[in-house]
């Protein structure tokens, strides 16, 4: 029988938790020094039952890992090295300690793998399904941050993957979920599109990307880490270049299965790609001058369209030629005509 949190008791189930792992519990708050050659970043994430996730079909150790990348993709974004990691949790009393271990475990594995240095763990008790907070920092050098260019009228947009993918996946599981409450499910439907549930159960993201870009001496103007789809990106680009952004429809990169999925769903991808969300991929503003050179070293970028002179606004550009104002949840009247 799974041991209990009222029997273990938080000190004891955190030491257990760190068990095993490269990592120490209870260390002393990280002193952050930089070097006058060093900028320190910083990102902050919460992921709130029933809101972000569903426990019916997230899996457990798939969403500790998420949780990680939710946070290291905004460092990735500036260029950023993850250093440190910490994390909150609030459980509820449907949670054992087995089912802790293992959201725990996918967020060991992923601190692993992006090099984070040092990572903490509080635990709570939640009244309200299970909460997860992260907070992550990272370093990246005050060169980098020099190096960074101004950006100009055509200037090249790219994206680190395909957009829509992660939305269209989470539809195919909640009516999987419905199919099931009511005593009937189709696993078969699961498979014919588990490139797009994988994408937003399993995102992928290089912990390469940073160095890789440093190294091909690539700085980039601007990053985004694009978790509430591009059209918020697109918005945050206009607002802080003080430029205008064209995007081409017929750009944008989709997971295979999309548009078969948007017919069956009535749901248009290109709509998915650019309010979905939870794609979890990065978006770059790359000098037009290194077209030729990034499109040779990162042939995992897709060049989705380029910044604009101001009046141009933010727009989506039809394959037919026709500008579309771009508007995002949580943005009034960004464009105003």
């Amino acid at each position: 029988m799974a041991q209990s949190f009222n029997e273990l008791g938080r000190i004891e189930a955190i030491r257990q938790l760190f068990e095993g792992t490269p990592y120490r519990p209870f260390e002393a708050p990280v002193r952050f020094e930089a070097k006058p050659q060093e900028c320190i970043s910083s990102a902050s994430g919460l992921l709130l039952e029933g809101i972000d996730f569903d426990l019916v079909y997230f899996p457990l150790k798939h969403l500790g890992r998420k949780a990680v990348l939710k946070v290291t993709g905004e460092l990735y974004a500036v260029l950023a090295q993850p250093e440190s990691l910490t994390v909150q949790l609030g459980v509820s009393a449907k949670l054992d300690f087995l089912q802790v271990q293992e959201l725990w475990s996918g967020l060991v594995a992923a601190a692993q793998e992006h090099g984070y240095k040092h990572l903490s763990l509080d635990l709570q008790p939640s009244r309200n399904g299970l909460t997860i907070a992260v907070h992550a920092t990272g370093r990246h050098g005050a060169a980098v941050s020099a190096a960074r260019p101004k950006a100009h009228s055509k200037d090249l947009i790219c994206v680190s993957g395909a957009l829509g993918a992660a939305f269209l996946g989470l539809q195919v599981l909640e009516r999987e979920r419905l199919k099931f409450d009511k005593g009937s499910t189709d696993r078969a439907a699961l498979e014919q599109y588990r490139m797009l549930v994988g994408s937003y159960l399993r995102p992928e993201m290089s912990p390469n990307l940073p160095a890789q870009l440093e190294d091909g001496k690539f700085t980039p103007s601007y990053g985004y880490f694009v978790t509430r789809g591009l059209a918020d990106a697109l918005l945050r680009l206009q607002r802080d270049s003080g430029l205008g952004v064209k995007v081409y429809a017929d750009k944008i990169p989709f997971e295979g299965g999309s548009f078969d999925l948007g017919r069956e769903l009535n749901l248009d991808p290109v709509s998915a790609a650019m309010n979905g969300g939870e794609d979890y991929h990065l978006l770059y503003v790359i000098p037009i001058a290194q077209y030729e050179r990034f499109r040779t070293e990162f042939q995992t970028f897709d060049i989705i369209g380029h910044l604009a002179q101001p009046e141009a606004g933010a727009v989506l550009v039809s394959p037919d030629g026709l500008e579309h104002p771009v508007s995002a949840q949580g943005w009034t009247n960004p464009n105003p005509q």
